[in-house]
């Protein structure tokens, strides 16, 4: 049967012979179709052929001509393209696709007309059909028709990711700014004042007390590092919304929330000696509440990468071994005050991106590394945005994230032995960490491209689980930074061994892997490079970040890994998402549209269910994010949440995307009207008893 896209029609004059090269056009694939494109026309799609890549290549993509109509009223530049690979079988795969001003056709802005399967397929795209790939490429398809809900065990839970820094305090920024641009207020003051950012600013800002971060001064000293010179103190002001962000959460059924808790917040001044916000205190137990009101379970991220800033500038912040008691006390207050209800806690969310972007790309606070560039495809590209590659003033790439990461795993562990000697058995809650991994694939075949794949997994993932579970790094770490990796004294393998109840994982990407020359010197570079294409194929769909290809079946494999290589541990995968590019050209009811996420997620959630039928203990699958927020160095320039938010006049109202409404059908939530009327009349005479046992 011949089915047409409805954006299409043939060209004037063609008759009813389909018009590749005698092959039927089929929808297989799509991406993405932004709805202001009402018709495209397909234009002699067999001449005006141009070669585009070399000539040697076996995959040629060739181009020619669309006609692209629109309404009027869209007063926008956009470019629309056709192309087809071909191999020496002919015509294998036709797309269309369009970019709003340039050649750049994004892999989320691609239809895929047409597709002949052949026994290149594997080669050209071996992360979506290689021979491990439990679905035989065809994730997509499964779970567009079968992936449901019950699929999973009644006790997996589904919840939402989010973090202070990025959702909350836009009163409190906006006033430091304006005192800034008064003359009232110099960052330089802030630094040297030794009681701390809060009694500085005192009564200055509007409600909260809250002490200055890292990330909040980072992002106010330094514009450039962030996209278009973006800030979190904008954020999505949920320190104001926040009842009708759980109310949100309860809509689309999600069974947990993770969020993190501001440091600054709750500890103005980095430490107890400096005095507690009981103002911070209150909202996170307000917050905490009314989630188990709600029937949604709290999960609690201790540090989301907002340090307080007076300890960096007192100390030196993870760089210091003085950090490991100033971060216990912080988390000890969480135990004390929140644990009652708090039954899962994380201590760190992704010390590699802290510790790589803080100190050897200088992208994150606090903006150390090499003094010259290290080549981007040298380390992995997550989270890499513009502005990635400026130079740091200071820094030593090749010793100092290696202790800040050995700091980041002695903290964790100090933090879990408190937990568990003074609290777990009365509170009856359970503690982790959350660690990023990309999979790594081999770029070729050989041995040195396979090993290069093993070391990048090890230095990225192994680095950080490997201690908690043996009590020392990676061999392969010992081996290639030497003197220069610190170790564990015998007291303390004896802390960090077994420091774990569970073990997050946040999943995103996948990369290809290759062995390159050893950089000269002590720096971080490592003897492979990262690569998101072979050959001019890329490893799957690009999404909004110049770093996130939509590789599915990654999370399976390094799902599969984990049970492997770590005794089998409980795993939560703790984030999971996609972005697209923030297009301020579309309108709301443009944006909301992401049917791109919708796949992203089902393909996703088939190969964690593939990965349970393995035997991998996966207990949690929670998605990134549940809103539009500031992204770390890229600002506001993309998208990863299933709620739109508009940050343009100024009241952030959160609109559902499709991929919401998904999620609200998918986990099936139905609520009790009955119960519902009987809690509401309830209400009119007794006053909502708080849920905290002190």
């Amino acid at each position: 049967m011949d089915t047409r896209h409805p954006l299409l029609e043939r060209c004037p004059g063609s008759t009813d012979t389909p018009p590749i090269g005698g092959c039927r056009v089929s929808i297989i694939d799509t991406f993405m179709a932004p709805p202001m494109y009402k018709k495209i026309i397909l234009i002699d799609l067999c001449s005006c052929f141009q070669v585009l890549y070399k000539k040697n290549n076996p995959y040629r993509f060739l181009c020619t001509t669309l006609v692209l109509f629109r309404p009027p009223e869209v007063n926008l530049t956009v470019g629309v393209y056709a192309a087809a690979t071909t191999t020496s079988g002919g015509i294998r795969e036709v797309a269309i696709g369009w970019s709003r001003g340039g050649s750049n056709l994004r892999g989320q802005h691609i239809v895929i007309l047409y597709r002949k399967k052949s026994s290149m397929d594997s080669q050209s795209s071996r992360m979506i059909c290689g021979a491990n790939d439990p679905a035989g490429g065809h994730a997509g398809e499964y779970t567009q028709a079968k992936i449901k809900r019950s699929d999973f065990p009644s006790d997996f839970v589904f919840g939402s990711g989010t973090s202070a820094y990025q959702l909350m305090f836009a009163n409190k920024m906006l006033n430091i700014i304006m005192l800034m641009h008064l003359g009232w207020i110099h960052l330089n003051v802030i630094k040297t004042y030794k009681g701390g950012p809060r009694r500085l600013v005192e009564g200055a800002w509007a409600t909260g007390d809250k002490g200055l971060s890292n990330w909040d001064v980072f992002t106010l000293r330094t514009h450039g590092k962030i996209n278009n010179g973006s800030k979190g103190c904008v954020a999505i002001d949920e320190y104001n919304l926040w009842k009708e962000d759980v109310a949100l959460l309860k809509k689309v059924g999600f069974d947990s929330y993770r969020f993190s808790i501001a440091w600054t917040k709750i500890l103005p001044g980095g430490r107890l000696s400096t005095g507690i916000n009981r103002e911070g205190i209150k909202y996170y137990n307000d917050l905490i509440d009314l989630l188990l009101v709600e029937g949604i379970e709290p999960c609690v991220t201790i540090f989301h990468w907002d340090i307080p800033q007076c300890l960096e500038d007192e100390y030196g912040g993870f760089l210091s071994p003085r950090i490991v008691k100033d971060y216990c006390e912080f988390a000890e207050l969480c135990f004390w005050e929140f644990g009652d209800r708090v039954k899962h806690w994380v201590t760190l969310n992704e010390p590699w991106s802290y510790t790589v972007q803080g100190y050897v790309s200088g992208t994150f606070p606090r903006a150390r590394g090499g003094t010259s560039v290290e080549p981007v495809t040298a380390i992995s590209r997550h989270r890499y945005g513009q502005g990635a590659l400026s130079i740091p003033v200071d820094g030593n790439p090749g010793t100092e994230p290696y202790i800040v990461a050995h700091h980041m795993i002695l903290s964790h562990a100090a933090a879990v032995d408190i937990y568990r000697h003074r609290y777990q058995a009365h509170q009856g809650g359970k503690i982790g960490i959350t660690n990023l991994s990309e999979w790594f694939e081999p770029l070729t075949d050989t041995t040195a491209d396979i090993e290069a794949a093993s070391r990048a997994l090890n230095f990225m993932l192994g680095w950080f689980v490997a201690p908690i579970v043996t009590g020392d790094y990676p061999p392969v770490m010992t081996e290639n930074v030497g003197i220069r990796l610190p170790s564990f004294k015998p007291d303390q393998v004896e802390l960090v061994k077994g420091s774990y109840d569970f073990l997050g994982i946040n999943y995103y990407t996948a990369s290809y892997a290759s062995v390159a020359p050893r950089t000269p010197g002590a720096n971080y570079s490592l003897p492979q490079w990262f690569v998101g294409d072979r050959n001019g194929m890329p490893i799957g769909p690009q999404a909004g970040s110049i770093w996130l290809h939509i590789v599915p079946v990654g999370i399976y494999r390094l799902l599969i890994h984990i049970k492997k290589t770590y005794n089998n541990p409980t795993i939560y995968i703790t984030e999971n998402g996609v972005d697209e590019v923030n297009n301020t050209a579309l309108t709301v009811s443009e944006a909301r549209f992401d049917d791109t996420r919708i796949k992203y997620h089902q393909d996703h959630l088939f190969y964690v269910k593939q990965a349970m039928d393995e035997g991998v203990d996966v207990k949690a699958y929670y998605i990134w994010a549940m809103f539009d927020n500031f992204e770390w160095i890229s600002g506001y320039s993309v998208r990863f949440d299933i709620f739109y938010v508009d940050f343009v006049n100024g009241r952030f109202t959160r609109i559902p995307k499709t991929s919401a409404i998904w999620f609200m059908n998918f986990l099936d939530k139905k609520p009790n009207l009955l119960k519902i009327q009987a809690e509401e009349n309830e209400g009119e005479h007794t006053s909502v008893k708080r849920l905290r046992s002190c």
